[in-house]
């Protein structure tokens, strides 16, 4: 199997594996559940809103016959959310694939999370941080656990560089995206360096350019009409977005520690291939104690 001609087709039998994802009552995250769903694996959609939730597992089930799915409410904007669902699902799961899959968008003011941290990079990086290290346990139960975090090409942009993490001196809210989806990717790399004397693999993807709920926060006339005017030539869809996800949990040719993201029409859509990580290894170590300090977590590996 090769990245150049990998598609979903391709993924075999996952039965007795089960993958959870945040974010997944809605655009990729609902998409990566389907296809896995598809191929036999157990689903769990996490997500903070229970109507939501119902719903999606709703739509699982009546579009995969005898899906497994289960829900799990999680706030990635609060930490005792967090901490209370994770030391649940550590007790009582074995996870084979963690999806650090939710996150939120061009925020238009600065706003904060309940404990305070600016909500873009509160939720999108130092929320799954926390959750990953609380859900340890039950991904070291599995055979061969991958954690597959979703970062953006907002990610590598210059913006995205990793100075005043908090946005407290000046706002911006693509830069605060940016920033957080540097962060994702940053934070895989350095989980794959921690963690590489166990049998866990932690991978960044980006999932290209999709119209999801993630632009929620962006829809005004003008940014409307470009939607309109760029999406069937310039977006992929959530099910293709999906797809390096997809392959970061289920290929054997990925690496530990690397960056996946689509090939075709500059990384918008299309195959999923390895993708150049920006340079931050100068940055990991202290982002990562900093994420220590602000969620007042420690990795157990």
């Amino acid at each position: 199997m090769t990245n150049q001609t990998w598609s979903p087709e391709r993924i075999g039998d996952l039965t007795g594996r089960t993958a959870y994802i945040t974010g997944g009552n809605s655009g990729i995250g609902w998409e990566t559940a389907l296809v896995l769903a598809r191929h036999g694996a157990r689903v769990v959609l996490a997500g903070r809103s229970r109507a939501k939730l119902d719903e999606a597992a709703h739509g699982l089930r009546a579009a995969v016959r005898n899906a497994a799915v289960e829900t799990s409410l999680l706030d990635l904007g609060s930490l005792a959310s967090i901490r209370t669902t994770a030391a649940h699902v550590a007790a009582t799961e074995t996870i084979d694939w963690l999806f650090n899959n939710a996150g939120v968008m061009n925020v238009p003011d600065r706003r904060t999370t309940t404990d305070g941290f600016e909500l873009t990079f509160g939720t999108n990086h130092l929320g799954h941080f926390a959750l990953t290290a609380g859900l340890l346990p039950a991904l070291l139960r599995a055979e061969a656990p991958r954690v597959i975090t979703v970062s953006a090409i907002a990610g590598t942009w210059r913006s995205g560089r990793l100075t005043d993490l908090q946005s407290t001196r000046r706002y911006s809210a693509m830069a605060a995206y940016a920033k957080s989806k540097r962060a994702n990717i940053v934070f895989a790399q350095e989980l794959a360096r921690r963690g590489s004397g166990t049998k866990l693999t932690s991978i960044a993807v980006h999932p290209g350019s999709a119209l999801t709920n993630l632009q929620r926060h962006s829809t005004g006339p003008i940014s409307r009409l470009v939607i309109a005017l760029t999406r069937r030539a310039v977006m992929g869809t959530p099910e293709g977005a999906a797809w390096p996800s997809l392959y970061a949990a289920t290929s054997p040719d990925v690496v530990n520690g690397g960056f996946y993201g689509p090939a075709a029409n500059n990384q918008t859509a299309g195959t999923p291939k390895p993708v150049a990580l920006p340079k931050d290894a100068d940055d990991a170590g202290r982002l990562w104690e900093e994420s220590e300090r602000l969620t007042d977590t420690k990795y157990d590996l």
